[in-house]
């Protein structure tokens, strides 16, 4: 299973809905949770250049937000990455 990274806050519709979209595509998930922990935000600021929650990554590849994964979970690409091996 790849690793699946969601960098989120509390109150936050659209990670709560990664979140289950992810896990009822059967995804294992960390939740870094980037308004708790200023050293986070920085870290997925610089790594997206974008300040808005979710960011998703897999496998060390930025998917996005919310809407770029149901996106991608529409044209079939989200299941690939889940099931690959590392």
């Amino acid at each position: 299973m790849p690793d699946v990274v969601l960098y989120t806050t509390a109150h936050c519709g659209y990670c709560v809905a990664a979140k289950n979209l992810l896990k009822s595509r059967g995804a294992n998930y960390r939740e870094v949770r980037v308004d708790l922990d200023a050293e986070q935000r920085a870290e997925m600021l610089t790594k997206t250049r974008r300040t808005s929650v979710p960011q998703i990554f897999i496998d060390q590849t930025h998917i996005g937000g919310f809407e770029e994964l149901i996106a991608l979970d529409r044209a079939g690409g989200l299941k690939p990455l889940l099931e690959a091996s590392p």
